[in-house]
């Protein structure tokens, strides 16, 4: 298996203006990062589910150590 991070940029429903990034270890067969754009919804559902005081208002992968760059 592989692993890329699934980093989502996230805000405060009480305040909108303040967001910041989390990340998550996402597992997938390949190395992808489309795919795992494409796989990611379940992931990020369930995360949002647990967290319902923030919104999530983006999301991207990313290999581990490539944070810097967006895609």
């Amino acid at each position: 298996m592989n692993y890329l991070e699934l980093i989502l940029t996230v805000c405060s429903l009480s305040q909108p203006t303040q967001c910041d990034e989390r990340k998550l270890i996402f597992e997938t067969a390949t190395e992808s990062t489309r795919t795992c754009m494409m796989q990611a919804m379940p992931y990020i559902a369930q995360w949002s589910g647990e967290h319902p005081n923030l919104t999530i208002t983006r999301w991207r992968c990313v290999h581990p150590g490539d944070e810097g760059n967006k895609i």
